[in-house]
């Protein structure tokens, strides 16, 4: 049975299943900054086969890993190419910049994606005064367009621009497996129009901690070693790698019933007068605006306190996510409660 785990805040709260604390307890340990933890060695070997790529790096983060791929696919003083709300550019302490001194050319995408027009018009051509493009950078699922998955059409025509004018792609796939279990594809489907992914095993995977990166055999090289450089080198990590493992060879297909149950939840949420949806619901994310009740996110947050739940916005506007933790009945649950305390307008 699900240990309960009522907090719409992120999928980044969820809690670790019994088998992933076991697999922790039971880890074979080694240091892994030699290269000597057989269980993360066991973890980068089935990510990278699951993605379809040489190689793969365990990372602590899904930030950390972004940081890593960016800084090894690009030189001081170059430009990179980002969705104008993308993680990378939003919620990344802006180190791209700090660590990389790299240039972000930002562009608005439509509902998470470039238009491959769009990101020809970006790239800069060869001028002494101008940086040199170097990167595209792709999210998929976009968190901020509300967990939209980008499909492979889409993810093959910005590829094929990028090749085109000599860019690598690195696609911050945080939320990659919920893309691919949305569309109805292999993972692979996706991967393939990225020369590097980041993944999140923290989030709707439901581990505890850390990130996956992967790519060609080169580029893992370098990646390791700016991991090295931004304290990422740990030693008997096993004991969080191993939940990893399960992660992603038991997790992916249950994130159908976290998208299943955001559909509910968005539609128990539609019914309720002064809540608006502001936009599709194809994953594990509910964005809402609920000025039309006369709250704001303090007030919702009570609310939501008082059902047993946790939630939080900024303003009116609202994420609610589902993951591993929350059930139908929890959903069905919160939609009765929360249409009871709601103001009638």
């Amino acid at each position: 049975m699900v240990e309960k785990n009522l907090d719409f805040r992120s999928d980044t709260v969820t809690w670790p299943s019994p088998e992933m604390r076991e697999a922790s307890y039971k880890a074979v340990l080694g240091d892994d900054v030699y290269g000597d933890d057989p269980t993360v060695n066991e973890l980068e070997s089935i990510a990278a086969e699951i993605l379809g790529k040489e190689a793969a790096l365990f990372v602590t983060s899904g930030t950390q890993g972004n940081a890593a791929a960016i800084l090894a696919h690009t030189n001081r003083g170059d430009e990179i190419i980002l969705e104008e709300r993308s993680h990378i550019y939003l919620n990344e302490v802006g180190g791209i910049a700090v660590l990389g001194s790299l240039m972000a050319r930002t562009l608005k995408g439509e509902m998470g994606w470039l238009k491959p027009d769009d990101i020809r018009g970006a790239i800069r051509v060869e001028n002494i005064h101008r940086p040199t493009t170097t990167l595209l950078c792709i999210e998929n699922t976009h968190n901020t367009s509300g967990g939209i998955p980008l499909t492979v059409e889409q993810m093959k025509a910005d590829w094929d621009v990028a090749k085109e004018h000599g860019l690598n792609v690195h696609l911050d796939g945080a939320r990659v497996f919920n893309a691919a279990v949305a569309l109805g594809v292999d993972v692979k489907e996706i991967s393939q129009y990225a020369d590097s992914v980041q993944l999140c095993l923290s989030k709707g995977l439901a581990a505890p901690i850390g990130s996956m990166v992967m790519g060609s055999e080169d580029f893992i090289k370098r990646a390791r070693k700016y991991r090295k450089m931004l304290g990422g080198g740990m030693r008997q990590a096993g004991i969080i790698a191993a939940p990893g493992i399960i992660a992603l060879t038991k997790m992916v297909d249950r994130l159908a019933d976290d998208h299943a149950n955001a559909k509910l939840l968005e539609e128990g949420l539609r019914k309720i007068n002064g809540i608006e949806i502001l936009h599709p619901v194809r994953t594990n994310m509910v964005y809402i605006d609920i000025g039309g009740l006369g709250w704001n996110g303090d007030d919702w947050g009570e609310a939501c306190k008082k059902l047993g739940w946790k939630s939080r916005g900024s303003g009116t506007t609202l994420r609610l996510c589902t993951h591993y933790g929350i059930e139908r009945e929890d959903i069905e649950a919160f939609i009765e409660g929360i249409t009871a305390a709601v103001p009638k307008v």
